[in-house]
């Protein structure tokens, strides 16, 4: 499964990031924030990029797992709607 997923990550990152960024593809496993707020503090990251929905009338809030982020993280977060 993880390899699939790198293979897809690859393939995301090649279409869509220019070639001249640095970029390191890292799939974790376990509490979403929980994962992504440990690797950030591992490899020492300087932004975390995470996508929210685009809000509705309802929705002006961010999902559980990115307000997480967002609030505990110690680099800066791009809060990036979908």
């Amino acid at each position: 499964m993880v390899k699939k997923i790198l293979q897809k990550l690859h393939e995301f990152v090649d279409a869509n990031v220019p070639a001249e960024m640095k970029v390191q593809h890292i799939v974790g496993e376990g509490n979403v924030y929980e994962v992504i707020l440990l690797i950030t503090d591992k490899i020492n990251a300087d932004v975390i990029v995470v996508a929210a929905h685009r809000p509705e009338l309802k929705d002006y809030l961010l999902g559980p797992n990115a307000a997480r982020v967002v609030r505990h993280a110690k680099c800066s977060v791009m809060v990036v709607r979908e």
